[in-house]
């Protein structure tokens, strides 16, 4: 596990504009956001055929470019990582919804393509399966924000209850209930999408 401490003063230094603290942030964050990205990919029903490195790098550049966002402190860096991984999977599910529903074909020039794009696997369902959740998780957000944060952080960072609590500034009870409430609720919204 990274040192908290070296991590909260690089996010200090590149908050105040140091551009080089997060190129030193990344190999420091690198292995835990692996082992998180990994146990995501196990905790998501079919998405285990994605590749963990790809998932990291592209969370990673989503992350180098966040313009404004002042990271409190790692657990806040953690949080904001797996709503990046979040927006990964759903990029991904996007472009191969797209193509299984024959989508708009457009030349792309081949340096506008992200590296690790060509090397996240995922087939149709699977896809569907991230867009039917990120559905459910947008519907949720309108009526619970937090709830939906825990969702993020549990399920797209594989963030413990703890990491989660202290990104969150809860409690871990609090995280728990929200967690088992917000799994339930999530469940239901999406066999009413499949229902449909």
């Amino acid at each position: 596990m990274s040192d908290p401490a070296t991590v909260t003063q690089l996010l200090n230094a590149a908050q105040s504009g140091d551009r080089s603290a997060m190129d030193r942030l990344f190999p420091l964050v690198y292995d835990e956001l692996h082992s998180r990205a990994r146990k995501q990919r196990a905790m998501g029903d079919g998405l285990a055929t994605m590749n963990t490195t790809a998932i990291v790098h592209e969370a990673y550049l989503k992350l180098a470019d966040q313009k404004g966002v002042n990271f409190e402190n790692r657990a806040h860096f953690f949080a904001v990582a797996a709503k990046a991984m979040r927006h990964v999977f759903l990029d991904y599910a996007k472009h191969k919804s797209r193509q299984k529903r024959g989508g708009s074909v457009a030349h792309v020039d081949i340096d506008d393509v992200p590296v690790a794009a060509s090397t996240i696997d995922m087939d149709h369902e699977e896809a569907d399966r991230v867009m039917a959740l990120d559905l459910a998780l947008e519907r949720l957000a309108k009526d619970n924000p937090r709830m939906a944060n825990v969702v993020e952080c549990r399920f797209f960072g594989g963030m413990t209850v703890e990491d989660t609590a202290n990104a969150l500034g809860t409690s871990p009870a609090t995280v728990k209930r929200d967690w088992n409430t917000a799994r339930a609720l999530l469940f239901r919204s999406i066999k009413s999408q499949d229902d449909k």
